[in-house]
Order: structure tokens, then C-alpha cells, then sequence
């Protein structure tokens, strides 16, 4: 028997229709009311719904052998697991946005940036070559430069709706990203043919998905 996390919320959604599009038993998953543990009606799998960070915590762990989550969390997380499959749904991407007129880009000296994610933001301006400081966030990082707390921000967005809508534009994509299968190291080696039958059944999904 294979278990599952999943990442709750839109990704969770998509990631039930890929289940049952490959013949899964996801009854429960639909109706799962205040459950925290779902078992498959047709093949030998176990789900529990998780947040993306703990996703890859029980993935890590070996409670989960196999978790869908987003690549933005990967990009934060310890890689003490192996990335198997880019499943193509949960497409969004990192961003730079900042106040309109103000490109940091071009910005000389000490820059502030407010994110979510502290390693992407690093990462992304060490390779411009940028002085910044990060101001790690957890709530609406768009806030952040409207009250001037920074000079720009580094974040997800899908449609940049939000960003508009509160007078902010993008300058730069830093990445795009979409839902990703991981899989545990050990449970890679155990559960091997196991694991190859999902990651089979995932792959035709995706292949009728793109042809409806």
C-alpha cells in the first residue's frame, strides 16, 4: 500500500481530478468532511490532506511515500527527497513586482525586498548581482510595498489580478512552477513498482487531459 500527501486547497482539487481520471477510488476525498485520513475505494493507496510545507516534512519522514506539491515549496524546502514528475497543474509563477515607475532592477545601493520566500528572492539576486535585504513575510506580501515596508517584492502570482488591483507591477519573472510529484528515498527503493505503476497512471492522465 502506497500513502499519499496531498496539498490541500486548489492543488488538492486538481490533483483529485488526475485521480480519478486514472480509475482511483477518490470517493472519500470528495466527501471527506472532517476525516483526516481517506482511503482509496479501488486500489491499495491512502491519502491524508496536509499543507504544502508539511507535505514535503512527511515525504521526508517516510509517513507519506509519495507527495503532490507545489514546485515554489520545493524551491524552500530541504531536498531530502527525490523529484519525480511535473504534473503540469498548479501552473503559477515567482514574480518581481514592485511600484509602478519603480524598477529595482535598475535601483543602485541597499534594496529591500519582502517575500514569502526567502531562498527564491537569495537565490534570484545573487544571480543580478544585487545588494538586498529580505524581509520574510507571511500574510499579504503586496501590502509590503504599498506601505513602503520595501522596495519591491518577490512572489506567486497566476493571473496578477491582485497586483493590479493594488497598483503594483510586475518587472520580472523569476521562475515558473507547477504541481510536482516527490517521492521518499527509501520508499523509492521498497515500493519501487508500486510507485512506477502511479507514476505510469499519472503520466496517461496528463496525456488525455492534454488532448481533451
Amino acid at each position: 500500500m502506497l500513502a499519499m500527501a496531498l496539498t490541500k486547497g486548489r492543488l488538492e482539487k486538481q490533483t483529485v481530478k488526475l485521480l480519478e481520471q486514472s480509475g482511483y477510488g477518490i470517493e472519500p476525498l470528495k466527501e471527506k468532511g472532517r476525516a483526516l485520513v481517506f482511503h482509496d475505494s479501488q486500489k491499495p493507496m491512502t491519502y491524508f490532506l496536509v499543507k504544502a510545507p508539511d507535505c514535503v516534512t512527511y515525504v521526508r519522514h517516510g509517513v507519506a511515500d509519495i507527495g503532490i506539491v507545489g514546485k515554489d515549496t520545493l524551491l524552500e524546502a530541504n531536498d531530502d527527497y527525490f523529484e519525480l514528475m511535473d504534473l503540469g497543474i498548479g501552473k503559477c509563477r515567482f514574480i518581481l513586482a514592485s511600484r509602478p515607475d519603480h524598477n529595482v532592477l535598475k535601483q543602485t545601493g541597499h534594496i529591500k525586498i519582502a517575500t514569502k520566500y526567502p531562498s527564491v528572492a537569495t537565490s534570484y539576486f545573487k544571480q543580478k548581482g544585487l545588494d538586498v535585504e529580505i524581509i520574510k513575510l507571511e500574510g499579504s506580501v503586496e501590502l509590503a510595498a504599498v506601505l513602503y515596508l520595501c522596495d519591491a517584492i518577490v512572489d506567486i502570482t497566476e493571473t496578477g489580478n491582485t497586483l493590479k488591483e493594488n497598483g503594483l507591477v510586475i518587472y520580472d519573472t523569476v521562475c515558473d512552477i507547477s504541481a510536482r510529484i516527490i517521492v521518499n528515498k527509501a520508499s523509492f527503493r521498497l515500493k519501487r513498482h508500486e510507485i512506477d505503476a502511479f507514476l505510469a497512471d499519472m503520466r496517461q492522465a496528463i496525456k488525455e487531459e492534454k488532448t481533451c
